[in-house]
């Protein structure tokens, strides 16, 4: 059975239409039915940093439990960013990556347990500036080389790169970079900001940008997805 994967940069819940609408992103979230769902922007970013997506609606609408990242007590993320791991999946370990930063970015990692796996999932928002991106990627890939165990990984979020190479040079040969479609801005989309990046050894089964009637209006970005099968032993 493959793993679903997505990535969505809700935009603090707001759509096109100047609504900020929750139940309407979770709406979408149940479209896209992913195992593990990358969020970006799921805080509000001044103040208390509430969170957009209320920890009660998402218990109550969803089948996901939020990783344990918050910065604050009303908030749902680190700097935006929060992971949403389907019910009977195990949380073994969750920390926050530390990035350098002009602006408000972050990155997070969870461990989970997947049919006996340990499989690591890492959820980000990078900058505006290429060299400030191509610096936060390199944070995050020794963030992972520094983790006790190493295991299949999965990084996902809003890359903020429009080029076709830029940050993603930073990857070496062992690992994939994923294009699913261009999803940004919603309504006509351009560019592929939003990507999915696996480790060696996972099959690809499938990878897309989730449209939809909910989605073209639900945020500026379109969910992206990758269906992924474990890597054998």
């Amino acid at each position: 059975m493959p793993l679903t994967f997505a990535s969505y940069n809700i935009h603090k819940a707001v759509g096109l239409d100047r609504r900020r609408d929750h139940e309407r992103i979770l709406r979408i979230l149940l479209e896209v039915d992913a195992d593990i769902v990358a969020l970006q922007e799921v805080d509000r970013r001044f103040g208390r940093r509430m969170a957009a997506l209320p920890l009660d609606a998402i218990h109550a609408a969803t089948d996901y439990t939020p990783v344990p990242l918050s910065m604050k007590p009303d908030s749902l993320g680190w700097h935006g960013n929060a992971l949403l791991v389907r019910k009977g999946i195990e949380l073994l370990e969750a920390a926050p990556v530390d990035l350098p930063v002009l602006e408000p970015r972050g990155a997070v990692r969870a461990d989970l347990a997947v049919e006996g796996r340990r499989v690591r999932v890492v959820g980000m928002h990078l900058d505006l500036s290429g060299l400030r991106r191509r610096q936060q990627v390199r944070r995050v890939l020794h963030h992972i080389a520094q983790c006790r165990e190493q295991c299949p990984t999965v990084l996902l979020g809003d890359f903020n790169e429009w080029s076709q190479q830029g940050c993603f040079r930073e990857f070496g040969h062992d690992w994939r970079v994923l294009a699913p479609g261009r999803s940004f801005p919603s309504r006509r989309p351009m560019a592929q900001l939003d990507r999915i990046i696996i480790s060696d050894g996972w099959e690809v089964r499938g990878t897309n940008v989730h449209r939809s009637a909910l989605s073209a209006i639900g945020s500026d970005h379109l969910p992206v997805f990758a269906a992924l099968d474990l890597p054998k032993k």
